[in-house]
């Protein structure tokens, strides 16, 4: 416990805010910069600061970052990832996205919240551990990850190449308002294609209009959500849902008067555990008629309270006299497929506002974030130890 709070008390308040601002003046969003530029400043900060990161190569320009305090197994994997979703139109803004702009103890810009200050405050905890304690017991390894906001290719890519292998357990530094949270909700991404027979918009008589089919089915597949909610509550995930996000049928550009021959529907579906995934796409494809392609699938996952990572996260807030509140991830994380493919108790917890990220004006407060980090480098001395 002692070493714990020596830990705690090494992090540099400055140096975590300082990094911060640095994360979010280089734009990471894809598609445009990407990563690389992320990536190549941590790299060179963690070398000056005594640790030898290395990359791997998701795809081309793409890498994830990977730096470890420590040998042996039994490990804890800090895991954040260095991408963000496009600001949109900037001039919404009343600060630049990218000028990192601090503003009554608010950073402002695009990954501020979600998630460059808990990416800060992850690096800001390991380098607090080496100053307090050098090499711990067993590793910790940063894994600053690519893709979390597109199809999540970084942590497939660091699981397919057992980089979690050995690793007890992992810390995911997404914006939860500091909660524990040890349910995340899986994710669907489906695809219908209804198909119908063109014709002329005057005689839909001579063809298969495929738009009413997809209307019917969107209409009716708010019985099945209804019925799946009632069936699956969940105390800290909330419903699950069955959301169109996509609907495509035309014959082409200024065809308004030609009937398609088919109507392209995209579905995100959000469940909880208990759902089955594979039973829900079947029943889908009984209420629409049609086949249902499954683009990503995205379990729902769970990690036991009584698990020692969880201990440790909860041994670490009393330390620092915060609250534990539990909660739960509305959305999937990379911390979804390292419980579902590496079999890791995940806890996710970091700063930030639950509803910010992805918002115009997206902000962290900074002394959240400089307690994360004393939070982090608590929990994974406490974990370790």
């Amino acid at each position: 416990m002692e070493k714990a709070l020596l830990a705690a008390e090494a992090v540099a308040e400055q140096e975590v805010v300082d990094l911060l601002k640095a994360l979010v003046r280089l734009p990471s969003h894809y598609p445009g910069p990407g990563e690389a530029g992320v990536v190549a400043f941590l790299e060179d900060y963690l070398k000056e600061r005594g640790l030898r990161p290395f990359r791997q190569e998701v795809a081309p320009g793409r890498p994830n970052l990977v730096a470890d305090l420590g040998e042996g197994e039994g490990g804890l994997l800090l895991e954040g990832h260095t991408d963000v979703v496009t600001p949109g139109d900037e001039a919404l803004w009343t600060y630049p996205p990218y000028a990192g702009v601090v503003e009554g103890g608010r950073l402002y810009g695009r990954g501020a919240c979600d998630m460059k200050g808990g990416l800060a405050a992850l690096v800001g905890a390991l380098l607090a551990v080496k100053r307090a304690l050098g090499k711990p017991k067993r590793p910790l390894r940063l894994a600053a990850l690519a893709d979390e906001e597109g199809m999540m290719l970084g942590v497939k890519a660091f699981l397919r190449a057992g980089l979690a292998q050995g690793f007890r357990g992992a810390l995911v530094a997404e914006p939860e308002e500091m909660e524990v949270c040890l349910w995340q909700k899986g994710a669907l991404r489906l695809r219908l294609c209804f198909l119908g027979r063109m014709a002329h918009g005057a005689m839909p008589y001579a063809g298969d209009n495929p738009i009413p089919k997809a209307a019917r089915f969107v209409l009716e597949l708010s019985g099945l959500e209804r019925r799946l909610q009632e069936a699956c509550p969940h105390p800290y995930l909330g419903p699950p849902y069955l959301t169109p996000t996509h609907l495509l049928a035309s014959a082409g550009e200024g065809q308004l008067n030609v009937i398609p021959a088919q109507a392209e529907l995209a579905l995100d579906v959000r469940t909880v555990p208990g759902v089955d995934h594979g039973k829900l796409v079947q029943e889908l494809e009984a209420l629409a008629g049609v086949g249902v392609e499954v683009l990503e699938d995205r379990p729902p996952v769970e990690t036991p309270r009584e698990d020692p990572l969880v201990q440790a996260a909860e041994e670490a807030l009393g330390l620092l006299g915060l609250p534990v509140r539990l909660g739960g991830v509305p959305g999937a994380t990379d911390g979804t497929f390292l419980r579902a493919w590496a079999g890791l108790p995940v806890v996710v917890m970091g700063p930030g506002k639950k509803t910010l990220p992805h918002q115009v004006d997206e902000w962290v407060d900074l002394k959240e974030v400089v307690l994360a980090a004393r939070v982090y480098a608590a929990m994974a001395v406490l974990f370790l130890g």
